[in-house]
C-alpha cells in the first residue's frame, strides 16, 4: 500500500526534496497531471560532484491508491551515464527474478548487463532510495538530513 493518499501528498514530497536532503543542490522535477487519474513526474535533481539523477514516472491513483504505473532513472556524472533503472521483464533471465520486474543497467556493458535492484516499487516512492544510493557515492558524504539537523 502506497503511503500516499492523494497526488497531492505525493506532490507536496516531491517538492520538499530539497528540504530533506541536503545532498539535493538543485530540483527540476515536475508534476504534470495528463488526464483523470494519471500524472508524470519527470525532470532532474542535481548534487555535488556533478551527479545528477534524471527521473520519469508515470503516476495514477484511485481510491486512495497512488501508483507508479512505469519508471526510468538514470544516473549521471558529468557526461557519462553511471547507471540506470527500469523495469522492462527480462522473463529468461532468471538471475533478475528476485526482484522482476526491477532491475538495475550497470558497466561494464550497461545495455545488456543488468542486476537485480532491491527495494525498488510500484506502490511506493523510489526517490529516497535512489538519493541514498546517489549519496553514499558523493566524495564529501553530503548525508546531513536538514530535517535532522
Amino acid at each position: 500500500m502506497s503511503p500516499f493518499q492523494s497526488l497531492f501528498e505525493y506532490e507536496r514530497f516531491i517538492y520538499t526534496l530539497q528540504q530533506r536532503y541536503v545532498s539535493v543542490l538543485q530540483s527540476t522535477l515536475t508534476v504534470a497531471r495528463r488526464s483523470r487519474g494519471i500524472a508524470a513526474l519527470i525532470g532532474e535533481l542535481h548534487f555535488t560532484h556533478g551527479y545528477r539523477l534524471v527521473v520519469s514516472e508515470i503516476l495514477t491513483w484511485d481510491q486512495g491508491q497512488l501508483l507508479i504505473e512505469r519508471y526510468g532513472y538514470e544516473v549521471w556524472q558529468g557526461g557519462e551515464k553511471l547507471y540506470w533503472y527500469d523495469p522492462q521483464p527480462h522473463p529468461n533471465e532468471p538471475a533478475l527474478a528476485s526482484t522482476h520486474p526491477h532491475h538495475k543497467h550497470v558497466p561494464p556493458d550497461i545495455k545488456r548487463h543488468r542486476i537485480p535492484a532491491p527495494g525498488l516499487r510500484f506502490d511506493g516512492p523510489n526517490l529516497p532510495q535512489l538519493i541514498d544510493e546517489i549519496e553514499r557515492q558523493l566524495p564529501d558524504r553530503l548525508v546531513d538530513r536538514a530535517e535532522s539537523a
